[in-house]
């Protein structure tokens, strides 16, 4: 990935609409290009957090560990994302994963001291970190509220909702999700267990509000499913 393609990639992120031309370049040199294979995890927990990331191309899973070793997903990352941002808020050390989901992962690293020095020239930008950062931890207490006030059945039936909404196509009242998620993974991102989701899903094609296979989730109706 060239440099000019890494400044226009920079330019339409609105997190960095506080930069002016020169500084963006600034970003794109000290910007590093890289791959990850499939299924292979970016960093893991208690590595160091010296690099915030921004995903190109591909898409990744985020998030941690129980103490009995079981995997709980935070977020599932679309290109732009950015991710490994908490060393933004002072985090040293990862206290979660990145790993890349069913297609090789494309990505720039930029390293946390480089970037801190163009926070210094620019106080924009560190005001559109700052919303950045409260953005993110608002997605983390909505998720919380969902699991403290909502059942395992609602909350699977707002994760095909949300789903649908940010990667559906749709045609008339149908709507074509292909998602590439095993049930393991909607389990751990909707804190229920694979039984539960297998259960659910189930019943809703019994019910004709789906249709699953493998690598993709066709919603009937997404206003009766709701």
């Amino acid at each position: 990935m060239n440099t000019s393609n890494k400044i226009q990639f920079f330019s339409n992120l609105p997190l960095f609409d506080a930069l002016n031309p020169v500084e963006v370049e600034q970003l794109a040199d000290i910007a590093q290009y890289r791959r990850t294979p499939k299924f292979q995890f970016i960093f893991m927990p208690d590595e160091a957090a010296d690099h915030l990331y921004f995903l190109v191309k591909g898409r990744l899973k985020t998030g941690t560990f129980s103490v009995e070793g079981r995997e709980v997903i935070k977020e599932i990352l679309q290109p732009t994302s950015a991710f490994g941002d908490l060393a933004l808020a002072g985090e040293t050390t990862r206290s979660e994963f990145a790993q890349a989901l069913h297609d090789e992962a494309e990505y720039l690293a930029i390293p946390v001291v480089e970037f801190q020095k163009l926070m210094q020239q620019n106080q924009r930008l560190v005001f559109a970190c700052l919303r950045h950062l409260s953005q993110r931890l608002q997605r983390v207490e909505d998720r919380l509220a969902k699991l403290v006030l909502k059942d395992a059945r609602e909350r699977i039936i707002e994760f095909l909702i949300e789903t649908a909404g940010r990667e559906g196509r749709r045609v008339g009242y149908e709507t074509l999700v292909k998602h590439h998620l095993t049930q393991q993974d909607i389990a751990n991102l909707t804190g229920t267990s694979r039984q539960t989701v297998t259960s659910v899903l189930n019943d809703l094609r019994k019910s004709n509000l789906i249709y699953f296979n493998r690598n993709s989730i066709l919603i009937r109706d997404i206003e009766k499913l709701a």
